[in-house]
């Protein structure tokens, strides 16, 4: 660990040493979905911008919110209130208001930012009314895999005229750019999501309470059918007849749905806690507190950003061969895998963690290593050269630092 620390320090060091003395950037990170709600994209955007801004960047954020008092940045600029629509599983909060145009436009002529930057840039309003109006370098982040409905039923020829309209165009994964290729083919940029690491290393404690010689297998997940809770309940009742002492922790919004529900009436699972939503500490806590992180979903994830969040935290992972997660590990090597809704599978890869403590410590050390890869020092370095190549592919060279670092 003492040289991977020494090897990390460089290059953290690398991405913020003093550049050229040419101005900084002028960045809006624009989000389709309620910046007030907790989700992928969000925490992606608002960790971005934390990155650039230590790097000298003036970064504006531009989403839907329902709750402003919820949203603790000072670049923030609401645009628009979301309102709730069912997708792939689960349900984003957009804005779909063509009302805002011309209060978009005012804010772009206030900003003058010199990049524009779209996540799900066709999912809301608030992207294509920006994208519409641009004058700035956009780029977008495709991060949906399968990806919005919208797409299936017309809406990439609706929205072709604004895809034509960007600069710069990135995938979080390779099955995200095999998704977005199907419906725009263009080439594209793969920068996978960022993971502020310290977070799950650095002053953690585990929760005393749960630390009494139960084995703690953690879950983490919105109450989506998609996320595969059943198919994990299933196996543990099965487990739980060889590992007595085995607990299962369920974090995350939501309730469980009716067929969970009737599983665990059915078996009588004992020692199952539903935690619900948590701040990012008591997350932070619950990783600490695990021994074991299982993700059972089915499909419809374009990353595994759960998994190397596990992965970050130093535990063991068993995780469903779906081509989001299959980015992220490797079978045997970073996590224990197996095809997905196969409950038997699931058991025997948990079963092999629970009962093989060289296997356990292995897959940790392995997942540690490679947690390291999506540091957010490194993937937001990624994506600030991918800025300044797009700026100077369309002209505006002169304009641009020589190095992105400030």
């Amino acid at each position: 660990m003492d040289h991977l620390a020494a090897e990390r320090e460089g290059q953290v060091a690398e991405s913020i040493a003093p550049g050229v003395s040419e101005r900084p950037l002028k960045i809006g990170l624009a989000s389709a979905y309620d910046f007030a709600s907790r989700g992928g994209v969000q925490t992606h955007i608002r960790e971005l911008g934390q990155q650039l801004r230590t790097w000298g960047h003036d970064v504006r954020i531009v989403a839907p919110c329902s709750d402003t008092s919820k949203v603790d940045d000072e670049g923030f600029i609401p645009m628009g209130k979301p309102f709730p629509l069912p997708s792939r599983g689960s349900v984003g909060r957009i804005s779909v208001s063509v009302w805002l145009r011309g209060k978009i436009k005012e804010m772009l002529d206030e900003e003058r930012f010199d990049v524009i930057h779209m996540h799900e840039p066709f999912s809301s309003y608030v992207c294509v009314g920006m994208l519409s109006q641009s004058e700035a370098v956009n780029i977008a982040t495709f991060h949906a895999y399968p990806g919005s409905r919208v797409y299936d039923v017309g809406g990439a020829r609706i929205a072709q005229p604004y895809f034509e309209k960007l600069h710069g165009r990135i995938a979080v994964s390779q099955p995200a750019k095999e998704y977005i290729s199907s419906h725009f083919e263009s080439d594209y940029e793969i920068i996978p999501n960022g993971v502020r690491i310290d977070q799950y290393q650095q002053g953690v404690e585990p929760f005393p309470h749960l630390q009494d010689g139960m084995i703690n297998l953690l879950f983490l997940g919105r109450a989506d059918k998609r996320k595969g809770l059943k198919y994990l309940l299933l196996a543990y009742s099965k487990l739980k007849w060889d590992w007595p002492n085995l607990r299962l922790i369920v974090m995350g919004p939501g309730n469980p749905n009716g067929e969970c529900q009737r599983i665990m009436g059915e078996r009588s699972l004992q020692d199952v806690m539903f935690v619900g939503g948590v701040s990012d500490e008591d997350k932070f806590r619950y990783l600490k507190t695990a021994d074991v992180y299982c993700s059972p979903a089915t499909g419809g994830e374009s990353f595994g950003m759960v998994l190397v969040e596990a992965m970050a935290a130093g535990l063991p992972v068993v995780a469903s061969e779906i081509p989001g997660y299959m980015t992220v590990v490797r079978n045997g090597i970073e996590a224990m895998t197996f095809p997905p809704k196969d409950v038997g599978a699931l058991v025997d890869a948990l079963g092999k963690v629970l009962e093989d403590a060289d296997l356990k410590q292995r897959l940790a050390g392995n997942a540690l290593r490679r947690a390291e890869e999506f540091r957010w020092e490194r993937v937001a370095r990624r994506v600030l050269d991918y800025y300044v190549s797009c700026m100077n592919g369309v002209g505006r060279s002169q304009e641009v630092p020589v190095s992105s670092t400030p």
